[in-house]
Formats: C-alpha cells, structure tokens, sequence
C-alpha cells in the first residue's frame, strides 16, 4: 500500500499472481480546493487521457472546476447550465459556514438543473464521473463536491430486434443503455408497485444492474434472495453483459446443458413477465432482459402466439411444439429403425434406406452434425452481402457432393437438414443445443446398446430435466408438470383467452405459496 504526502489519495496495488495487477483508487477530498484539484488530477489521470475534459470556470470571484468524460456528457444542456453558472456573480452565501452547508447552499439555489446531489464520499465521487456525470468542485465547497448527471450513452435505435420479430405488434426493442430500457418497461407498466432495484457488479467494471419486479405479485422471498446472491457477487469485472452476470449467479453442472435463464429483447414480453410474477435482472451494456425463474417451457412459448387470435395461437404453439420436440427424437428413432428393419411395420418400410453409403450411418450422422455446426459458423462470419448466397450454395454443393461420391445417404441429408431448420422454431440457442447435445447422445447410446442404449437415453434426458433447477433451487423447472397445475398444462398447448403473455406458466405467489 502506497499513500500520498496527506494520506488522502490510497493507491493499492495487490498482485494476485504474475499476469495480473489489479489497481484500486479512492478518490478521497480534503478542504483545501487547489490540493483537490491536484488530487482529482493524479487520480483520473487527465494529462494522460485526452478523453477526460478538465474546464475552470470563474463565478465572479469564485472558481469552480469541472470533470467529465467526452463523449458521456449531454453538450446541449451542459453548454447552457454552465452560461447559467457565468451569470452568477459567486457560488452563494449561506447563514453558515463549512464546506457542507455552502455545497448544499449552490445545489438548492444555483443548480437549475434535474438531477443533481452533494456528495463527499470517495468512492462515488469516483464511480460516478468515470460513469459519465459530471464532477464539479468549488472554491467554497471544502471536502464536498457535486455531482450533475448530464450523461449520455452512445446508443442504437430502439428498433425491432432481430432474433425474436413478430408478424404483429410492437417494433421497439431492448437496447444496450440501462435506462432506455427501463423506460421502455415503464412505459408499459404505469404501476407504483413497479420496482427498479439498482446494484453495480464488478470492482473494476462496476457495471450497473437493475433487479425489476411488481411488489405485491413478485415473491418477496425470491426478490430478497435474487438481491443479496447478486451483492454477494465477488468479481473483477462485468465485461459480457447479462451473460457474466448468469455465470455469476448461477452455479452451473457442465455435464448438465439445459438452460436456467430466458431471455428477452422485447420490452412488451418483459412487461408481460412482470405482470405474472417473474423477476427481471437488466444489466448495461446488454439488450437482453433476464427472467427469473424460467422453466423449460417458458422457453417454448414466443410472442405471436399472443398477437394472433385464440384459435391461431394455438394452431402455432401446437406445431412448434410437435416440430421441436421432433428434432431430438426424429433422428434416434430413424437410427434405432435402421438398425432394427425387423421391427419396423410394413407401412414404414419407406423410411429405410435402400443402400447406406461408403461409411457407416452412425458417421454420417456425426458427420453431419458437425458440419451444419462448422458451416453455420461460417455464416455467422461471413459479410451479410454474401452470407445468404454463400451458405445456400455451399450447402447444395456439399450435400450434392457428399451423395455423388458416397459419403453420405440422402436420408441422411434429409432428417438432418429438417433437424437444424426445426432448431429455429424457438429462439434459445442454449436450448437448441441442448437438444442437440441430447440427440447426439441417443445416437452414441443406440450405436452402442440398441433398444436398451434408446431406453437409457431417454432416462438420461428426463434425469437431467428433473435436477435442473432454477436460479434459487426451489422452483421446479418442470413446472406446470411438477408439481402439476391443470390450467397452465392446458395453457401450454391452447392459447387461451384470458392469456396475457407466455409467463401464464410461471408460478403465481399464490400457487408458490401453496406448493411451499
């Protein structure tokens, strides 16, 4: 530990290991103005940083010096609050002296501006300005500065996102600025009982996080857990977004895929979850909302079924539900019937292959698995110019090739190529590669044990579904199947009238309150 002459700027170096040194600096003032400005200099590192904007300005007598980030701060309204500032003839004279009431003074009656608090605590100072506000200290204003939120993010439209679009509805989607999106709930939600909750995660990043629920209809219970597992959280840094934040708060089984989370771009789903109960986690930097808890079958209900009429609402859920569920059992089952023909009926004689290749079936299925894998990432690195004819093309000549030569059967090309359009009926690839993961392993089981390897799977499948747990571990993630809940069963597959939104399968408090 490293402390200046004063003993009021603390710069502590601990050194983890060779590779890493992790640098913690508090921002700490004293009374005297010119030794605060040498120390706020020292510690942001102004000369060093071009982005860091250090600008003194004169009110008559008094001097006053501000901090902020260019690129953060709101030109427009910082340009006319500081001709406002030039106006005035001092910073103000209170009854009192001290740094504390002079502060105090300025903020109520010389800073017309609407957000804006007095503050001599070391740590916010810093978080804040390195935030984006601004960070202003005065002559008068002793060991307190104030802070003046005119901070704006750099930021993308709120258009239609483009993993979850809707034939009908609302176009506005989540995007990566924290309180754009937390206004786009409001929006939607005019409830005082609407909670947001803020925290900040990462002692480098400290990146802000918003835990939004509805007292009242959220479980108390689940909300105090959600918000002391998240203060617990001990890290450096939050650089990914809602994804750091999962891997944070959940202590995940590697050899267990299926996903704990949901979630969402859309602001109309995410009000939706808020009206049935759910928790929302929205983390800066990150366009998508977690929901909290989830079940599996959350992940199977999307937002059309719900803008289209009871009657098509259901038709959808139903289809996606038959089309999904195929692609983990079509291709063990199609294996299973190839290599037992002597159980298969005669009217399904149709589906076994007249002729299985150079190699065996079992390789090709392998084989092909990962190929749809390799060549959709190379779709996904492709420039969008060419992405759409590259890998339509290199599909055809690939699978026309690869049954040219013997490679591969095309019964092969067929199921599999049903399989990975089939993956796109729901928008969780986390879910999509579990079921990928799944059917893999039938395949290896069945290649192995034959019927008893399919009867394994299947119990394998249902095990890992059964111990997967949500967030706080209490909550079934086979709910409404276990414990079972008739209505919500029934809301899985029928789209009923009185629906609001896919959250009518989460537990209401009321129906927790009873399972507990």
């Amino acid at each position: 530990m490293e402390n200046n002459r004063n003993g009021n700027i603390f710069l502590k170096i601990g050194q983890a290991n060779e590779k890493s040194i992790t640098e913690k600096l508090m921002l700490e003032l004293c009374e005297d103005y010119r030794e605060n400005i040498r120390r706020v200099d020292e510690v942001l590192r102004v000369k060093e940083n071009f982005d860091i904007i250090k600008k003194t300005l004169f009110l008559g007598k008094d001097e006053v010096t501000f901090y902020y980030i260019d690129g953060f701060v709101d030109s427009g309204p910082m340009s006319k609050l500081m001709i406002y500032f030039l106006s005035l003839k001092s910073l103000g004279e209170p009854k009192e002296t001290g740094g504390e009431a002079a502060t105090r003074f300025f903020v109520e009656h010389h800073l017309p501006y609407v957000e804006g608090e007095m503050t001599n605590d070391p740590s916010l100072m810093l978080q804040m300005v390195l935030s984006g506000t601004t960070l202003m200290l005065g002559e008068t204003f002793g060991s307190y500065a104030v802070i003046i939120d005119s901070r704006t993010y750099p930021t993308r439209s709120v258009g239609e996102p483009e993993n979850d679009r809707v034939m009908m509805g609302a176009r506005d989607g989540f995007v990566e600025t924290l309180v754009f999106n937390t206004a786009l709930i409001r929006r939607r939600v005019r409830d005082p009982r609407l909670t947001m909750q803020y925290l900040t995660v990462g002692k480098q990043t400290k990146t802000d996080v918003a835990i939004c629920y509805v007292k009242g209809l959220a479980d108390p219970k689940y909300v105090s857990y959600l918000t002391e597992k998240m203060k617990r959280i001990k890290t450096e840094a939050v650089t990914l977004g809602h994804e750091s934040v999962a891997e944070l708060l959940i202590k995940r089984r590697w050899y267990n895929p299926f996903p704990k989370i949901r979630y969402t771009e859309r602001p109309d789903v995410a009000a939706s979850q808020l009206l049935e109960g759910s928790v929302l986690v929205i983390c800066d930097t990150s366009p998508e909302v977690m929901i909290l808890p989830s079940t599996i079958f959350d992940f199977l209900q999307e937002t059309n079924d719900f803008y289209f009429p009871p009657l098509t609402g259901t038709y959808i859920r139903l289809v996606r539900h038959l089309v999904f569920w195929s692609t983990l059992f079509l291709i063990p089952a199609w294996f299973l019937m190839v290599r037992n023909p002597s159980y298969v009926p005669p009217w399904l004689q149709f589906v076994l292959p007249e002729e299985h290749g150079k190699i065996s079936i079992f390789v090709q299925l392998i084989l092909v698995e990962l190929v749809v894998d390799g060549l959709r990432m190379a779709s996904m690195n492709t420039p969008d110019m060419l992405s759409n004819s590259l890998s339509v093309v290199g599909g055809l000549i690939l699978g026309d090739f690869a049954v040219s030569i013997g490679w591969l059967i095309p019964e092969v090309i067929v199921y599999m190529a049903f399989v990975s359009i089939a993956n796109f009926s729901q928008r969780s690839y986390e879910l999509g590669y579990a079921f990928k993961f799944m059917r893999i392993l039938l395949v290896i089981l069945i290649r192995c044990f034959n019927v008893v390897g399919f009867a394994l799977g299947c119990a394998v499948v249902i095990l890992l579904l059964l111990s997967n747990r949500t967030v706080n571990g209490k909550h079934s993630y086979l709910y409404p199947l276990f414990p079972f809940n008739f209505r919500a069963f029934l809301s899985l597959f029928v789209r009923l009238r009185k629906d609001r939104f896919p959250g009518n399968v989460s537990q209401s408090t009321k129906e927790r309150k009873e399972n507990e």
